[in-house]
């Protein structure tokens, strides 16, 4: 495969460091044809001025976030804006110090578009925005960008759509401040617009603050940032973006909660957005939700734990050894060995490419290492892609690094084997220690 260097040195690095890489994603995607084709059957709906909710439940390392990167960066391609963020004890649903905010906070400073895949993309949205109006204005009413009639029809156009933002909740100040932000734009007033892109990013803390810097007498909280995001999403549609999907990953740390009124606050929180999602009341918004079987199913702490969201998102009695990729549970199932030595082909080419060497790891040498792989006790059920992809990195560094060592021969080795067992014994140690949590 011809790879840029500066991709597949952010593949491997990434890979190798047990994280998923945000780019070169189509050149190692291997298996979860089923999973990705349900999810984007859910952007088409998206599209259409739906909505869609869905959790997707793995193991650690079995390639959840590996999913989200891929359906991000397929959407982003397709004229979608992505925000994306991952709990954590600072960042939650809803919170009594804030954590819910500093969620919305995270997730509009990851505002994301193919333009600017990166984050941030908030101003260059609004920009944008304002410039394509005035675009659609010259060229609909066949008059030059000094015509004195132009800002007139673009406020007038741009006035419909503030105005059909006001109907929605906290669509009124949302608008309002987009008025103060065109004005801005208008005469060149660049601290305004500053200001009004602090607004959206929720970091006025007091009313008192933002009333004296903009004369909104209103703040973005704990309790109505999933609001604004909705707004966000009908604001998108309207300029020119095909919608809007939310990305949150670890969901598991919301079940690590210790205190149970406030994880019932979150699961609450969860409930409005998966209740806004499937009875129509959010257009043009996409929430994917992933967390480990653990923090869903367990009865006292887990997303089951809320009687109203068990009774939604449970299985029914006919799924079986079926699945279901039509319910808003996606469960990932692994990898087969076949899938992963599809893999493991697609990192050697990529590491060779990089490094510069030809290729040294033969066919047989990968089937020998996969088969080792899957020899180990509970693989069938708990080798995660992960771990197969970081010994495999490791194998050909230390293979490119030893010219003369053959794989074979590491392979075979007493201290390949050493590590081997010591990986399974403190992964064995890691679930023990999950389950008592």
């Amino acid at each position: 495969m011809k790879i840029p260097k500066r991709i597949a040195q952010a593949l491997i690095n990434s890979l190798k460091g047990g994280v998923v890489p945000r780019v070169g994603l189509p050149y190692i995607t291997v298996g979860r044809k089923r999973e990705i084709d349900a999810l984007l059957h859910d952007v088409e709906i998206i599209a259409d001025g739906g909505a869609s909710f869905r959790f997707i439940v793995g193991k650690y390392g079995s390639g959840k976030s590996f999913l989200l990167q891929t359906i991000r960066n397929y959407v982003m391609g397709n004229n979608f804006v992505v925000v994306d963020a991952d709990l954590s004890p600072e960042r939650r649903l809803q919170g009594t110090r804030g954590q819910g905010l500093a969620t919305y906070k995270e997730l509009i400073r990851n505002m994301s578009t193919k333009t600017k895949p990166e984050g941030g993309a908030l101003g260059l949205i609004l920009d944008r925005w304002i410039s394509n109006v005035q675009q659609e204005v010259i060229q609909s009413e066949n008059i030059g960008i000094t015509d004195p009639k132009l800002a007139e029809l673009v406020e007038k156009r741009i006035s419909a759509v503030i105005y059909s933002l006001s109907e929605l909740v906290h669509g009124f100040d949302f608008a309002r401040l987009l008025t103060l932000y065109y004005h801005a734009y208008l005469s060149g007033d660049d601290e305004t617009r500053a200001k009004v892109l602090k607004w959206f990013r929720g970091e006025y803390n007091t009313k008192t603050e933002a009333r004296q810097e903009l004369g909104v007498n209103i703040v973005i909280t704990d309790d109505d940032w999933y609001e604004y995001l909705k707004i966000f999403a009908s604001f998108l549609r309207q300029a020119g973006y095909s919608g809007m999907l939310i990305l949150i990953d670890e969901l598991v740390n919301i079940y690590k909660i210790p205190n149970a009124i406030t994880r019932q606050y979150n699961y609450e929180k969860i409930l409005t957005m998966y209740n806004d999602a499937m009875q129509g009341k959010a257009q043009h918004l996409g929430i994917i939700m992933c967390g480990t079987p653990q923090c869903m199913e367990d009865p006292r702490r887990g997303v089951y734990s809320y009687e109203a969201l068990r009774s939604r998102l449970a299985e029914g009695h006919f799924s079986g050894t079926h699945q279901d990729l039509l319910s808003p549970v996606i469960r990932l199932q692994p990898l087969t060995s076949e899938e992963m030595l599809i893999l493991i082909e697609k990192l050697a080419d990529i590491h060779a490419g990089l490094y510069g060497y030809t290729q040294i790891v033969t066919g047989q040498d990968m089937v020998d290492f996969i088969g080792i792989e899957f020899a180990r006790v509970g693989a069938d059920t708990h080798i995660t892609p992960r771990e197969v992809i970081r010994d495999f990195i490791e194998v050909l560094d230390i293979v490119y690094q030893n010219p003369k060592l053959k794989v074979s021969e590491l392979l075979g080795s007493e201290a390949f084997s050493f590590a081997q067992n010591a990986v399974d014994g403190e992964e064995t140690g890691a679930e023990f220690a999950e389950f008592e949590l």
